[in-house]
Order: structure tokens, then sequence, then C-alpha cells
């Protein structure tokens, strides 16, 4: 993991005395808790870091890292809007990242400390979003294994006024069945159009649920078919959040195949908006430039390189290479940007982003 250290203290860092490193990762949210909470939460941890320490590293190296991290524990903002905390000490290199993510709480002591641990400690949230769809109304509900809760509803009622154009040009049509249908498409549009907004507001896998003919129709007009995962055919209009939590189960069960497919068509997305960075090369530079919403990355995928002129410059190492510029994992060094940028990542497995050189980044736009 590279920082702003000197060449001198990147040597020190890569000497055998650089252990031990200790890792903690926390959840982290001041505004939301109470601070003696938190505030426990660090003792109990940093207790199991001194108890390790005194078994695995009794030496004046060990005493030094339980200074600096008491010290780092101290001095913590608690004025933070973040939701999480990684604090990472060794006797010669401290780093404190506040963080936008959820975790669970991970207490590592080893010889060496890689951001990839702070991203596998990343809670994996079996989180979805629901809409129900019917020619009269739609419900949008938030869902996971345990519970449904409905957070949006809409009738064609409630936008009367939006559709009276629609009514006057199509009062004298004698068939009425085409009447009908161009009335539910003006109620999809306005659907649609108030989707835009749950998506950016709620970050998660999206499910349509409707009869077969009402997809039919919400699939021509949708702007949004990139970003749904799957579709439930039936009518739900009477259904309990109960029956409904029973019916996406079989959908959701599969929650890596819901994650990948969902990250399949965000890839796709940013690709038509043209908000996309693929390959290490092109991915640092937006990265460093602060531009990464959402990182994608192979699991085990590493690489080493070699800092440019600027900082958002890096190149494939070449043989013998300068050790004042030299990147261990610029795999890694990305991880942290984002992070530290407010964006997140998302590991998956190896062949997933063949077609992206392994590794993909999606821009904020």
């Amino acid at each position: 993991m590279t920082t702003i250290l000197t060449p001198e203290l990147r040597a020190l860092i890569e000497a055998t005395h650089y252990r031990p490193a200790v890792s903690i990762i926390l959840p982290f949210e001041p505004k939301m808790g109470a601070k003696a909470s938190i505030i426990h939460s660090l003792k109990l941890a940093t207790d199991k870091v001194e108890k390790e320490l005194k078994i695995n590293y009794p030496d004046e190296m060990g005493k030094i890292v339980m200074i600096r991290l008491k010290k780092i524990c101290k001095n913590l903002d608690f004025t933070t809007h973040k939701k999480s905390v990684a604090i990472y000490v060794s006797p010669v290199f401290e780093k404190v990242l506040y963080l936008n993510i959820d975790v669970e709480e991970k207490v590592i002591v080893d010889e060496s400390f890689e951001i990839r641990d702070l991203v596998y400690s990343k809670k994996q949230l079996h989180k979805y979003l629901v809409l129900v769809l019917s020619s009269k109304e739609s419900k949008i509900f938030i869902g996971n294994s345990n519970t449904m809760i409905r957070i949006f509803y809409n009738n064609s009622k409630s936008i009367t006024n939006e559709m009276d154009d629609v009514s006057e040009r199509v009062a004298n049509f004698s068939d009425k069945s085409d009447r009908k249908e161009i009335m539910t498409d003006k109620f999809l549009r306005y659907v649609d159009n108030a989707l835009t907004n749950t998506l950016k507001v709620y970050n998660m896998p999206l499910f349509v649920a409707g009869t077969e003919k009402i997809l039919g129709h919400f699939t021509k007009i949708s702007k949004h078919t990139n970003a749904i995962v799957d579709y439930v055919h039936g009518n739900f209009e009477e259904a309990t959040n109960n029956e409904l939590l029973q019916i996406l189960e079989p959908h959701v069960v599969d929650w890596k195949k819901v994650k990948q497919t969902e990250l399949m068509h965000l890839l796709e997305d940013a690709i038509d908006k043209n908000v996309i960075a693929i390959g290490i090369i092109d991915v640092w530079r937006e990265a460093a430039n602060r531009k990464g919403r959402l990182l994608l990355v192979e699991k085990d995928y590493m690489f080493a390189a070699e800092q440019g002129g600027l900082t958002d410059e890096i190149f494939e190492l070449d043989e013998p290479y300068n050790k004042f510029s030299y990147i261990k994992d610029a795999v890694d060094d990305v991880i942290e940007k984002v992070l530290e940028n407010g964006g997140d990542i998302e590991f998956v497995d190896k062949g997933f982003l063949k077609s992206y050189d392994q590794i993909a980044l999606i821009k904020y736009y």
C-alpha cells in the first residue's frame, strides 16, 4: 500500500522490522450512535491488540505500536458523518481512513497489512428494491432476508392532472382498449421518471414485479432496464409484505448471482454513458483525479507498477526498476484512493472482468 511516504520511510516499511502491523476496522457513526458505545468498542479492540502484542511481540516494537495506537484512538474525529473507520499502525507507519461503507468489526495483528482486508470486511447486506406494478398503481419496497418495507406508493388517480391531456386526445376513440393502453403507458412513464430518483438514493439491486402484460409495457418505455436484475411475473396488487418476501425469496437466494447480474448491468450502463475507465492504467488516472464512484476488481488481481512523472500516471513495471518510484501493488493503491474519496469497491470472481482487463472504474456523473 503506497501513500505519501518518503522513499526512506517506504524502505523501512518494506524491511523486516515493519512488523507488527495492526489493522482495526470498526463501525464508526458518532452522529448516529452514542459516543460512549463507540469508545467502548475501541477499547475492546485495543485491549485485544495489546494482549496479542504482549504474547507475540513483547519487545520494544510491540510497545511502540501500542503507544501509537492509543494516541490515534484518542484523537479520532467524532464529528465525522462517515460510517466506519480503518486504523493502520506499525512501528514506522500510521493511517486512519473514515469511510462511507458498512463493515464488520475486524482486528488483525500480522506482519503486514493490506487495504484489501478493509474491503473484505465490508458487510454483505442482502438488500434489494422491488417495484410492484399494475395499470392503476405502483409500489416500491426495500427487502432483505427478513423484512419487506414499502417506501413509495403511487396510483393513477394521484396524477390525474398530468393525464388530462391524454384523456382529451383519446376521448373520441371508439376502441376503449386503445384508450386504456395509452393511459397505462402514460402512467408507467410517470412511474419510470419517479424511479430515477429512487435509484439515486437507494443503490441496490432492482426487481420489477407485475403481470406479463404490464411488464411488457414497462420494458418498452423504461429508461432503467439496465438496472433491473430480474422480472417477477404475477398479479401482486393485493399481496401483503410477507407474501412479497416469500415470492422474492427464490430470486435472491443466490445473492452472489444477484450481485454479479447487477454489476454487469452497471458496467453496461456506464459504457453507454461513457463514464467508465478500463484497465489499471486508466483506472489509476481516474481514481487519482477523485472520479471513482464504484471500483470493480477481480479477486487476487495485483499489478506491480512504476510511478510516472505525474501523480495520475503509472507504467507497467520494467526491469530494472527505480526503487523510489516502485509500487508493489497499484490495485491496492487504487482501492485506497476510491475509498478515501467516498467511492465503493466490489470484488468479483476471476474471469468476470475478462473483457475489462480485470479491473474497471465507474466514474461519478
